[in-house]
């Protein structure tokens, strides 16, 4: 599927001409915007099939996970990050189909998953490129559907939770939207870690949240998290807005409030003299591989609310759009 350069020999007169031809990589069916707007900017598409660089991998693209972020950089988010024709997706998973050479841990046939950078793009396509440094074997525990669901939503709750507000064996976090695609990975890894978890979620979800292993899970349409929760070490909000606000008063002296969807107030912060930062997730395959290793061992169980055809993207974004059932995560299936 790569460009090649092949030899084409005839012969003219007496003589042997060699001429240079360079051989079409092929197409592949992937969907790209076509703009900013509602899901009509949306084209389920023939497009070349990537060729990887230096330090590249194409990956055959088996699943790719839909995120809230896509149908927001469709809506006008990406208005200045990505230009059109842009193909979305940054969670994959699938097979090495080939490197650019450089490459030597990985090989053709190798079960990989990966998140892609948002500049990039590229997982709703038969074939993605994909930097080796940000792949990672897929866990053994997992179909290509499931494995999926993890990248960007569980290193978004590793990078949160561990790398920012530095959870502690034996402390407590409050997580809001615990149901949620980063939400239900977070309860799991925070529960791993030996942490106690307080969790909000809707009425609906309350039962899988505590199946998930959180000590405390509370309605947040009929109580107020802040009546509940105490001196809590670490809040991780993913809800943003009136729950934001009021998640400053259940923090401790020295405790920390993560963000994935606005900046924390720097001066509610110094009211309690504690410390905050608004988050947004990296690539790292090397944390993909320790996630793996958590999904192996069962303490790790990815949850998939519904599945789309890659052909039907525009739906699976609209299902994430209206908040679906409100867990697990959207998943497009590729042939």
């Amino acid at each position: 599927m790569l460009s090649l350069v092949f030899a084409l020999f005839t012969l003219t007169s007496s003589r042997l001409v060699i001429l240079p031809v360079t051989v079409d990589p092929g197409t592949m069916k992937a969907v790209r915007m076509h703009g900013f707007g509602g899901v009509e900017v949306l084209r389920y598409e023939d497009v070349p099939v990537p060729t990887p660089g230096a330090g590249e991998v194409l990956v055959r693209v088996r699943a790719a996970g839909v995120n809230p972020v896509d149908w927001k950089l469709r809506d006008g988010m990406g208005k200045g990050m990505i230009t059109p024709p842009y193909t979305p997706g940054f969670d994959v998973s699938g097979t090495v189909e080939a490197t650019d050479g450089s490459v030597t841990e990985y090989k053709k046939g190798d079960e990989v998953y990966a998140y892609l950078p948002i500049t990039r793009g590229g997982g709703y396509a038969e074939f993605a490129v994909v930097s080796a440094r940000d792949l990672a074997r897929k866990p053994q525990q997992a179909d290509h559907t499931h494995a999926a669901a993890v990248p960007l939503a569980a290193l978004t709750a590793w990078q949160a939770m561990f790398d920012r507000a530095k959870l502690q064996p034996g402390q407590t976090v409050l997580i809001h939207g615990a149901a949620g695609g980063v939400g239900h990975f977070a309860v799991q890894m925070a529960v791993a870690k030996g942490a106690k978890v307080i969790a909000t979620a809707s009425a609906r979800n309350l039962d899988f949240v505590r199946g998930l292993g959180a000590g405390r899970v509370i309605d947040h349409n009929k109580e107020k998290f802040e009546e509940v929760a105490r001196d809590v070490d670490v809040v991780f909000d993913m809800i943003g807005g009136d729950t934001l606000a009021r998640s400053y008063a259940v923090l401790k002296e020295g405790g920390y409030l993560v963000s994935i969807v606005a900046a924390p107030d720097a001066s509610k912060l110094a009211d309690r003299k504690a410390n905050g930062s608004v988050f947004l997730v990296q690539p790292n395959g090397m944390q993909l591989g320790e996630i793996a290793a958590l999904i192996d061992s069962g303490k790790i169980k990815p949850d998939v609310s519904a599945t789309f055809g890659l052909n039907d993207a525009a739906r699976a974004q609209e299902r994430s759009k209206s908040g679906g059932s409100g867990r697990g995560k959207i998943v497009l299936t590729v042939p």
